[in-house]
This record gives C-alpha cells, sequence and structure tokens, in this order.
C-alpha cells in the first residue's frame, strides 16, 4: 500500500519538455505533471534497473543490478520514485539509501568494495575510506547510508529536492520505529563528466592522420544551470560538468567529495559517440560525496533553496 502521493509547490511539480516528434526548426512542448510514490515492488523493478545502469554507467556490468532493485524495493516505505501516468507504470527518476553496517546483502557489500577501490586513487576520498572501513569492521552496531539517485536524462533536475526532503522524513519516522536506519555518515554516489576533443574531427581534419602533435584552440565553456542538466566546476581546460546539479551544492557540506576513473572506462574513441555539442564528446566518470549525519539536513535545505531560486 503506497503510504503517499505527493505533489510539491507548482513550480515543482510540472515541467514543460521539449515534443520528439516535432521538427528540429518547429519544436512543440508538452506540460507533464510529475506525481512521487513509494517504490513499488508489483511494478518498478525493471525500472529500477534501467535507471541503476545509467547511474553506474560502464562499470554496471559489475554489479548484480537485480539484487540492488530488489534491495530497494524491499524497503517499500524509505525512498521515492518519480513517474507521469500514475503508480503502475515505470519510474521516470527515484531516489532511496541503503544501509551498510553489519550483515549486510551481497549486492550492497559490492558497492562498498567498489567505492574502498576506487577511492584508493584519490587521496583527498581517504576520509571516506576510513569511514567505509570503520563501519565494515565495526562491532558497535554503527550504520553508514549510501544514496542511490538518478533520474532519465530529459527529466528536469528539480523532481529532485522533494526526493531528498521526503528521505528525510522517512528516515526519521524509521529511527523513530527503531528500524536500523540511524546513520552517522551518507555516502552519494553519482557522476560527472568532462568535454573532450573528438578524435575523428582530429583525423578528418588531416585527411585521416591524427592531430596528436597539433595544438589546439581551447574553446570557453559556459556555465549551465538546472535545465542545462549540469554544471561546470571550472572554466579552464578539462573541467568538470555535473550530470546531477545538486552534487555542487551538497559538496558544500561534505566532509570529502572526489570523482574517479571507472575499472571499465572507454578509450578516446568512445567519446564521440556521446557528444554533449557538436564539436565535442564527453568522458563520465564516477563521484562521490559523503557528508556527516549531522549535515545532512542542513545540505537538503541548501538544495531545496537553490532550486527554488533558480
Amino acid at each position: 500500500m503506497s503510504k503517499r502521493k505527493l505533489a510539491p509547490p507548482a513550480s515543482e511539480a510540472s515541467s514543460h519538455l521539449p515534443d520528439e516528434s516535432s521538427s528540429e526548426d518547429d519544436t512543440d512542448m508538452i506540460d507533464v505533471q510529475f506525481e512521487w510514490f513509494d517504490p513499488q515492488p508489483a511494478h518498478d523493478f525493471h525500472g529500477l534497473k534501467t535507471l541503476l545502469r545509467q547511474l553506474l554507467d560502464v562499470d554496471s556490468t559489475l554489479f548484480d543490478l537485480s539484487a540492488l532493485a530488489e534491495v530497494i524495493l524491499a524497503q517499500p516505505l524509505l525512498g521515492s520514485t518519480v513517474k507521469v501516468d500514475g503508480n503502475e507504470t515505470d519510474p521516470y527518476a527515484f531516489l532511496s539509501v541503503v544501509g551498510v553496517g553489519g550483515d549486510g546483502q551481497p549486492c550492497v557489500g559490492k558497492l562498498v568494495e567498489y567505492l574502498l577501490d576506487r577511492s584508493s586513487v584519490h587521496p583527498g576520498l581517504q576520509p571516506l575510506r576510513d569511514v567505509l572501513t570503520t563501519v565494515t569492521t565495526a562491532t558497535n552496531g554503527s550504520r553508514i547510508g549510501i544514496i542511490l539517485t538518478e533520474k532519465l536524462i530529459n527529466i528536469p533536475s528539480e523532481v529532485v529536492p522533494p526526493m531528498y526532503k521526503m528521505l528525510l522524513e522517512e528516515i526519521s519516522w524509521a529511527v523513530e520505529e527503531e528500524e536500523p536506519y540511524r546513520f552517522s555518515h551518507y555516502v552519494i554516489l553519482s557522476k560527472t563528466y568532462t568535454e573532450v576533443e573528438s578524435v575523428l574531427d582530429d583525423e578528418e581534419a588531416d585527411g585521416g592522420m591524427s592531430s596528436k602533435g597539433k595544438k589546439k584552440k581551447k574553446k570557453k565553456r559556459q556555465r549551465m544551470g538546472k535545465d542545462g542538466e549540469s554544471m561546470v566546476a571550472a572554466q579552464d581546460e578539462g573541467s568538470i560538468f555535473y550530470f546531477h546539479p545538486e552534487d555542487e551544492v551538497l559538496q558544500r557540506y561534505a566532509t570529502c567529495w572526489g570523482g574517479f576513473e571507472y575499472v571499465n572506462q572507454k578509450g578516446e574513441g568512445e567519446t564521440d559517440a556521446k557528444r554533449t555539442f557538436q564539436e565535442l564528446g564527453i568522458r563520465p566518470q564516477g563521484h562521490v560525496i559523503l557528508i556527516e549525519a549531522g549535515k545532512f539536513e542542513a545540505a537538503v535545505k541548501a538544495v531545496e533553496g537553490y532550486f527554488a531560486q533558480n
């Protein structure tokens, strides 16, 4: 039984999306109403697997996505999905948290192993390694929560703040019921990307010859907001862009945060299949944020405030 079907303020509950059937020169807009639901074991399994695969990108093959989806669905009063055509349809976005500590599910343990491995090459992520190591070896019942969230690419980021707000409420209710959701830290697993020059364009410009030795003119990148689905961290070459714009806000409250290469990272040629602009490809990478539980509520309120102002 669903605990809620919550509609946030009108400014957040609807969005205008482009009609993909329209021509490039004559784009129609579709008014879409979003609804927030509890995870539904009877309807959401395949949709969650699709979103988890998108979140974990090329490293999704390292995980049992079916088992991860089942863990999320096994706690239907914790976390949210976003849909547009009623409760019995596939989710367009989701947010949930899985607990780490004590005897956990093997698929969650695999997430911990993965984060320990990927963070080992980033000195700035040592606090994350310390927390993960402590919680997996502790005998005092300490726990952390790994937050998993993703949305389809064309879904506006405004659907995300209500999910974080509801998660705070749900964890509070669960703790009152003495369920094992009293976390010391939250780990947000996410992803970013960098723009890269097209290898194909280089070869075409040189008549099939590689232009690695040719000096490139740097292109000035523009800062993008919520509607652009990314934000840039710097303006120089190699800037980091965010698939999840809320991450840049959450990082202000983090103990540590940083990116990492995927285990199955593709070569340069792969970026030509993932072009964000006509002249550039993209190179995705993993991203992780560690926030102390005592700062998480303030971080969520800051995310709400950011989207309310823009």
